[in-house]
């Protein structure tokens, strides 16, 4: 470990994505590459987007200047956007997956006075496929002064999309990319795993194999599978056996069902449809309905335009029930091979 003590030595943890938070971390899109011939509408998205959120969290922008938050604001004009929720940070960015590169948050409890911190990983564009997006790595240093929390530096290759916690004591990722030699090709799973115990706060790790097709991040958690309770997670499931996706979304289902949680009980498994074959320019698109993000009042859902949009909504309902679904529009999003988990990055709340 390169931090001495580590967040779980001074009792800091990363808390589930459900519990209350302060502001939703956002990156303006602007990215050609990343999005051909659909930057607009991945724009329309993110204002869909501030939108439902402000209404219910702080959102925080980071755009590349002061013409770009003119333009913005120009645009949300026309939308029912809670400008007071809404503040804007001039930290230029290569691109806008900050689930990937951006902190990394934990709380603690101090006495009844709640705590926030962050970890800074590193970013190597998801193993060095992207030599430009490498420089979104020094995005938590850029923010950091505005937070004035304490942060660690594991020192580690990790993306906030390959991780998913409960709160309680469990972590869940993936085989495919977090022992790829292309991320900490120096480390064992051993050694892998105590630093998530270390950094994230969590007392175990539930290993799942492969992720989607079309996935450049070499498997991502949160296109498979998602806690959305502390004994509850929700898993992709592909209906289709001639589906590439089919035998490595049954062998989630099959690992997560002979997981148990840190006191030896078994997890409530709910599967979700998939949205089926979505295509880019040459290629599978890695579209899932398991690329939701969890916000104050309000779960952001991504819809692609196929029959199972509707049912993938109506299960996400029912496991909240105390918060409204919506669904977006994201096959635009997902020609950037994201989509609305991997553009957010959640605070907690303190209080």
């Amino acid at each position: 470990m390169t931090t001495s003590p580590t967040p779980a030595d001074l009792g800091f943890s990363m808390p589930a994505e459900w519990l209350r938070h302060d502001a939703t971390w956002l990156a303006w899109p602007k990215d050609p590459v990343t999005w051909p011939d659909r930057v607009p509408l991945a724009q329309s998205i993110f204002l869909q987007m501030i939108t439902l959120l402000s209404a219910q969290e702080r959102v925080e922008l980071l755009v590349d200047d002061a013409a770009t938050e003119a333009v913005v604001l120009d645009r949300l004009k026309k939308m029912a956007v809670n400008r007071s929720n809404l503040r804007f940070h001039h930290i230029p960015t290569v691109d806008s997956w900050i689930r990937d590169y951006g902190p990394n948050f934990l709380l603690r409890d101090q006495g009844g006075s709640v705590e926030l911190a962050f970890n800074h990983w590193i970013f190597n564009a998801w193993g060095g496929k992207y030599e430009e997006l490498r420089k979104d790595t020094d995005v938590p240093s850029k923010i950091a002064p505005l937070l004035g929390v304490p942060h660690f530096t594991p020192g580690i290759v990790l993306e906030g999309g390959s991780i998913d916690v409960n709160g309680a004591g469990t972590c869940l990722t993936t085989e495919q990319c977090l022992l790829n030699p292309n991320r900490n090709p120096n480390l064992s799973k051993d050694q892998i795993e105590a630093y998530l115990k270390q950094y994230l706060g969590v007392r175990q790790v539930i290993w799942l194999g492969e992720g989607i097709a079309g996935d450049d991040t070499d498997g991502h958690v949160d296109d498979i599978a998602r806690f959305v309770a502390p004994g509850t997670i929700v898993c992709g499931v592909e209906e289709d056996s001639a589906d590439e996706n089919y035998k490595l979304l049954q062998d989630a289902v099959q690992r997560l069902r002979r997981a148990r949680d840190v006191n030896g009980q078994p997890f409530r498994i709910v599967q979700l449809p998939t949205p089926g074959r979505v295509e880019g320019l040459d290629a599978r698109l890695p579209a899932s309905y398991a690329n939701f993000y969890i916000a104050n009042g309000v779960v952001l859902a991504p819809v692609f335009g196929h029959r199972n949009d509707e049912r993938a909504v109506e299960i996400l309902q029912r496991l909240f029930p105390g918060r409204r679904v919506v669904g977006i529009n994201c096959e635009p999003l997902v020609w950037g091979l994201g989509a609305i988990h991997c553009v957010t990055q959640q605070q907690p709340a303190r209080g």
